[in-house]
């Protein structure tokens, strides 16, 4: 055991590094004994190697900063003669930063990474949200059954060789509803980013974490459908044009 793996508590010894052996804190990039780039391993998640909270409001110019100083840090000319293990971190560790910034930097990129990371978003909801699941959400059932009847008719105005500002001024009439559907839901899943970062760094609100995070999957679930309405609904008004 090397003397920095005796100085540190062993549990936050979490990064072993391949050259000498030492022990590196979870969001450490470059050993602190030997300062070589360390390899990327199983990382902990993005929030933690970009060195940021694990909150949804993010301090997006920080956020680039840091983005931005990593990249050089790790880019892999810098590492161009360095040995094999060294070159093969930095692309590693460089890809990792380019995945980690680009999921972090869109709200709800963020929050669909953050459930994922609480073991709330589910491979069954990826299928779902992206289009592949077709259970209507409860809360969206009146506006879906209402939305597939004046398509049911407009389809058939349509057919019938009515005017296309008759047909299209109902499909824009039909799209009202949902879209104030989807404001809604935006400004829902504002209020309940902020209640998340309220609740962070509280100990004693277990609780209430989960609460707030079952509540942004439902409305990341409903959004999503939200989504898929609007886009049927630009499908018809572009389906004569």
């Amino acid at each position: 055991m090397t003397a920095l793996a005796e100085r540190q508590p062993l549990q936050t010894i979490l990064q072993i590094c391949r050259e000498c052996g030492g022990g590196a804190a979870a969001d450490a990039h470059f050993c602190p004994q030997c300062t070589k780039i360390l390899s990327l391993g199983r990382h902990g998640d993005y929030f933690a190697f970009l060195g940021v909270p694990r909150r949804l409001k993010l301090d997006l110019p920080e956020l680039e900063t840091r983005f931005r100083a990593l990249s050089r840090q790790f880019h892999p000319d810098y590492f161009y003669n360095a040995a094999p293990a060294e070159r093969r971190a930095s692309l590693e560790r460089s890809s990792y930063l380019n995945d980690a910034y680009r999921t972090l930097k869109s709200p709800i990129s963020r929050i669909g990474y953050l459930l994922e990371l609480e073991g709330i978003w589910t491979a069954a909801d990826r299928v779902e949200g992206s289009g592949g699941k077709k259970q209507v959400p409860a809360a969206l059932l009146e506006e879906v059954f209402a939305l597939n009847e004046e398509l049911d008719e407009i389809r058939e105005l349509r057919e019938s060789g009515a005017p296309q500002e008759q047909w299209q001024a109902r499909l824009q009439r039909a799209r009202q509803p949902i879209e104030a559907k989807r404001v809604q839901h935006e400004e829902q899943i504002e209020a309940l980013s902020a209640k998340w970062d309220a609740l962070f760094g509280d100990s004693g609100a277990d609780a209430a974490r989960r609460e707030v995070l079952n509540a942004l999957r439902e409305r990341m679930l409903e959004r999503n459908y939200i989504n898929n309405l609007l886009a049927t609904i630009e499908r018809e008004s572009v389906a004569s044009t």
